[in-house]
């Protein structure tokens, strides 16, 4: 007689979360095509050219999203080390052979295809620090057992981006993965002695590099880190040098300021007429805020918000450390890295030339976000399946104490 029990059925996916992509995926689309389409005709000759582009990847991140999300996502912790070291292979190729894109190594070409191994990084080490966290349980609280081990790891990939150099995505990339460390139980104090020696590290970093900067010439790598203190400088002071280093923020500024309280309208935007710099990528986001104005943009922030706290919601109702510990994390970093565009073009913080998760321009980064948002409503199935059970146990409880 054959006694195995059936294995019970998954839950369905988190309706609401599933809805909340696809609309942010298809706002970015319509975003993409009023501030990219003037200069797609004056480029290409084709108003739709970057449109097209963004609705391909769009479709491709669809059916990654849909299969992603229906793998059993503790499936995706039995690959998570040959991925993670495949994602620092990528990591040194790119600095060897990649293309030199805005003074930063970070791009793999295939014809007009662009790669850029940073975005898959990404959503890799936090996979693998959620693995290796939740393996730990509550080692992590330890300094040499525990927390150095994935200090390591992190520090690692982080110097690997940092090679090419992508300042805006080591941030993301350290930020999210201390997010996720202290979610996993870590000490406080380990937490914050590591973020002193990272902002002691770069403030030596930047301040010794502006010194040798002075007398650098025209060296392109001395160039690059002139071109990244003048983000600083314009951060410090947007006035000080308009039609240089500060060019790109007050264009920015003067975006965001002349949408007023309700924006001159969808498709009317001035700015992104050859003032603004890729008014369709870093940019979108001042687009947006001149043509739908304080009202339109308070309500996309809105919805965004909701977004990234529906995520969060979900993760922690998993009862597995690993699915929570993961939906967290991707929630974590489509946040910091919204938070990073967004505080960029507004003069929060400085600009570090970061996209806006689902809206901005970008096959590589949109893909590797559905792909995120995939595993996070697979994680939502789970979830759900243990609160059924639940019910069904209740009732059969009450059945039976009713026929004693």
């Amino acid at each position: 007689m054959n006694t195995t029990k059936p294995q019970p059925k998954r839950g369905t996916p988190d309706f609401q979360l599933l809805i909340l992509t696809l609309l942010l995926v298809g706002f970015g689309l319509i975003m993409v095509f009023s501030s990219s389409s003037s200069l797609a005709v004056f480029s290409y000759n084709d108003a739709l050219y970057f449109t097209k582009r963004q609705a391909a990847f769009a479709v491709l991140g669809t059916i990654v999203m849909f299969v992603a999300m229906n793998i059993n996502y503790k499936k995706y912790r039995q690959l998570f080390i040959p991925v993670f070291f495949l994602t620092l292979l990528l990591l040194v190729l790119v600095v060897v052979v990649g293309k030199t894109t805005n003074g930063a190594v970070s791009w793999f070409h295939l014809g007009s295809l662009g790669i850029q191994p940073t975005e898959l990084a990404k959503i890799a080490t936090i996979v693998y620090l959620a693995a290796l966290i939740t393996k730990k349980g509550e080692r992590i609280r330890q300094w040499k057992g525990g927390f150095f081990p994935v200090l390591i790891i992190v520090g690692m990939v982080a110097g690997l981006i940092m090679l090419q150099p992508d300042l805006g995505s080591c941030f993301i990339l350290v930020a999210t993965s201390g997010l996720l460390i202290y979610a996993g139980g870590a000490n406080l104090k380990h937490i914050l002695a590591s973020i002193s020696l990272v902002v002691l590290g770069l403030a030596l970093t930047l301040g010794v590099g502006s010194l040798f900067n002075s007398g650098a010439g025209d060296n392109p790598e001395q160039a690059s880190k002139d071109y990244k203190m003048g983000r600083i400088e314009a951060f410090l002071d947007p006035f000080h040098d308009e039609s240089d280093t500060s060019y790109n923020l007050i264009q920015s500024l003067i975006a965001i300021g002349q949408g007023g309280v309700t924006g001159a309208g969808y498709g009317e935007s001035v700015q992104k007429l050859h003032y603004l710099p890729n008014p369709y990528n870093d940019f979108i986001f001042s687009v947006i805020g001149e043509e739908f104005g304080f009202v339109g943009t308070a309500i996309f922030l809105l919805i965004y918000l909701y977004f990234i706290l529906r995520g969060i919601i979900v993760s922690l109702r998993c009862s597995d450390p690993f699915g929570t510990l993961t939906g967290v994390g991707i929630m974590g970093l489509v946040a910091i890295q919204a938070f990073i565009n967004i505080g960029g073009v507004t003069n929060t913080i400085p600009i570090t030339g970061v996209t806006l998760p689902f809206i901005s321009y970008g096959g590589s980064s949109l893909l590797v976000m559905m792909l995120s948002m995939g595993i996070v409503l697979s994680i939502s199935r789970d979830s759900t399946r243990p609160l059924k059970e639940e019910k069904v146990k209740s009732v059969i409880k009450k059945d039976y104490r009713a026929t004693v």
